[in-house]
């Protein structure tokens, strides 16, 4: 008669081959470590160098990756100054893991065009309102004769206006956009090279 087995049995004869690679399961924490520092980083004062020297040798490389991963996520078009600030210190994070004077570079001019694109869509919502602002106070004159008062309507809550805005910040997001990406690709070859 056969020897009946229980399941914990079947499951410890079938994952008896499988051991846990301690190594791979130290590079997978470092790496997690390294998302949680960058993420530390960006909201507190964490001294990126310092962590990266405390880390032991074997795990420095998949510290730095999990680090990249999360700063790399970072760099896209801001929309306002808090945004261009959070961006900055991410690049000032990734030249702490990537010494090369070609990334320093690539950072600067990435600073440039953030700055330039923010001046670009403010100067386009600008321009937009004014010329919108003939359409809007005649909206706004009809709803006065209709409801017999004075109405004001911001102009962010026009879907027309907000259709025509949006139509052009999604132009010029698109021609900046084509930039951010060809730099985020240089900066990972970079890092990887």
């Amino acid at each position: 008669m056969g020897v009946i087995k229980t399941a914990l049995e079947i499951a410890l004869e079938k994952t008896e081959s499988v051991k846990s690679d301690k190594t791979s399961i130290e590079l997978f924490e470092a790496r997690q470590r390294g998302k949680k520092l960058a993420g530390d980083y960006l909201s507190l004062e964490v001294n990126l160098e310092t962590e990266i020297k405390n880390t032991p040798e074997n795990q420095k490389e998949s510290l730095k990756q999990g680090i990249f991963d999360v700063l790399i996520s970072k760099i896209i078009l801001p929309a306002g100054k808090d945004d261009e600030m959070l961006v900055e210190k991410a690049g000032k994070g990734l030249q702490i893991i990537i010494k090369s004077k070609q990334f320093t570079l690539l950072c600067q001019q990435l600073t440039q065009i953030f700055s330039q694109y923010i001046q670009e869509a403010s100067h386009y919502e600008q321009a937009i309102r004014q010329q919108y602002a003939p359409k809007l106070r005649q909206k706004e004159e009809e709803l006065s004769r209709r409801f017999g008062r004075e109405v004001r309507i911001d102009p962010m809550q026009d879907p027309e206006f907000v259709g025509v805005l949006n139509q052009h910040m999604n132009a010029l997001k698109g021609n900046y956009q084509a930039v951010v990406d060809q730099m985020k690709e240089e900066t990972r070859n970079l890092f990887n090279g």
